[in-house]
């Protein structure tokens, strides 16, 4: 076989590396953050290194060179050990009255701050709430002071003041009786844990609401680009800690909980996390069951990633999952519906 150029050799030395990258990011969701922290950053460039992988791959297969096999294997190994990120359905199942229904939005203060030119961002989310009309909606970061502006449609409704110096506030809004909820406080940071325990069809399930340890490089905030790289480095890696340390506060307070679970949330980091292996346990990922696409809810730096989830124990059958395209935040919603099943 003819000998490979050295722009070949070159490029294929830098397969190698990527190949390797994808490999280690395999074994990212199954090591403790705590204790390797920066490998969590991997978690994060998961879809970017199947894709440059994919295409080295196309590379080699149109020069019919022998190398094709290093990203094959490779990306074969990591679909069967991280699963995809993309989901391929060509009809959309139907939200059915008797189904329930839930909401997941992070509505970062309803633009509180004025981060987007939209001052009509309540009246705006409002509207397209009470369209697509859930159930049960789990808000991350709304506004208390608006409380009273809330829907009506929802006469249960659970937003607690936190009297702690900028701690995200969650709301939980539904149309069946709340009968209990509480919160999960997350120590040493300002992100915070809640649920609500629900009758529905003479049976009570319970909610819960959560928002993991932001990483605290929002987009556009120019934190990345103004802070020095080795504090940066610090900062994050931290962070993915906390994330971790949370992800077993819920974990634990999951395992207490008697009530079948549905558990919606802005994790702030993706699917091939630790921290997401961990919450999700052996529940169910209503995208990956009946979610299309590529299913993001942030476009981080332009790069689109799904970091908001709805996960639901087995006693569920999930008949949907949607996600949507408004932007009245930086985040964007999701919607689930399923089916209790049978005892």
């Amino acid at each position: 076989m003819k000998r490979l150029s050295i722009f070949d050799r070159l490029l294929y030395f830098l397969n190698i590396i990527v190949s390797l990258v994808l490999l280690i990011a395999c074994a990212v969701p199954h090591i403790s953050s705590e204790e390797f922290s920066f490998l969590s950053f991997l978690s994060l460039a998961v879809p970017l290194l199947v894709l440059i992988n994919f295409l080295f791959l196309l590379y080699w297969m149109m020069k019919r060179r022998r190398q094709l096999w290093l990203s094959l294997v490779v990306l074969v190994f990591g679909y069967f050990s991280l699963g995809t990120f993309l989901k391929f359905k060509f009809y959309e199942e139907e939200i059915l009255e008797e189904d329930l229904s839930v909401m997941s939005y992070n509505v970062r203060g309803f633009n509180k701050l004025g981060e987007l030119d939209n001052p009509n961002i309540f009246e705006d989310t409002k509207a397209f709430v009470e369209k697509e009309n859930p159930d049960i909606i789990c808000f991350q970061e709304p506004d208390y002071q608006r409380k009273k502006e809330y829907l009506s449609d929802y006469p249960y409704q659970y937003l607690e003041y936190i009297y702690m110096d900028g701690k995200v506030l969650l709301g939980i809004f539904s149309k069946y009786p709340i009968i209990k909820s509480d919160l999960i406080c997350f120590p040493e940071t300002v992100n915070n844990g809640a649920y609500s325990d629900i009758l529905y069809k003479k049976d009570t399930i319970r909610i819960y609401n959560i928002h993991m340890q932001s990483l605290g490089v929002t987009p556009g905030s120019g934190t990345i680009r103004n802070s020095p790289k080795d504090k940066l480095f610090k900062k994050i890696t931290r962070r993915f800690k906390l994330q971790q340390q949370q992800a077993k506060m819920v974990e634990e307070h999951m395992k207490s909980n008697k009530y079948k679970q549905i558990l919606c949330g802005d994790f702030n980091n993706t699917q091939f996390s630790n921290t997401y292996k961990i919450i999700k346990g052996d529940k169910q990922d209503t995208f990956m069951e009946k979610g299309s696409g590529y299913g993001r809810t942030l476009n981080f730096h332009k790069v689109p990633v799904r970091i908001d989830f709805i996960l639901a124990d087995p006693a569920f059958e999930v008949k949907s999952h949607k996600n949507y395209d408004e932007e009245y935040s930086d985040h964007y919603p999701i919607m689930a519906s399923f089916e209790l099943k049978s005892d």
